[in-house]
């Protein structure tokens, strides 16, 4: 199955502040993960997840990310 080769990943606002949610476009690393996910990161590489069917888990550490374990993630052209 071929994977895409970039996805925006919504990172919600921040806590009790009822902000917008930020959206991050990630790119296709060519890596995975040790089960076999498939690895994205930002264009910076500071933000790095493991994305299977529409949920992104952050491998890294991004402002908004730290405390959550799974984001939407939606694949995109």
């Amino acid at each position: 199955m071929d994977r895409p080769p970039r996805y925006a990943v919504t990172m919600p606002g921040p806590p009790g502040r009822h902000g917008p949610p930020e959206v991050v476009v990630v790119h296709a690393t060519g890596g995975v993960t040790a089960d076999g996910t498939p690895v994205y990161q930002d264009e910076a590489g500071a933000f790095q997840v493991a994305i299977a069917g529409d949920v992104a888990r952050p491998l890294s550490t991004a402002p908004g990310a730290g405390r959550h374990t799974c984001l939407h993630a939606v694949p995109l052209p």
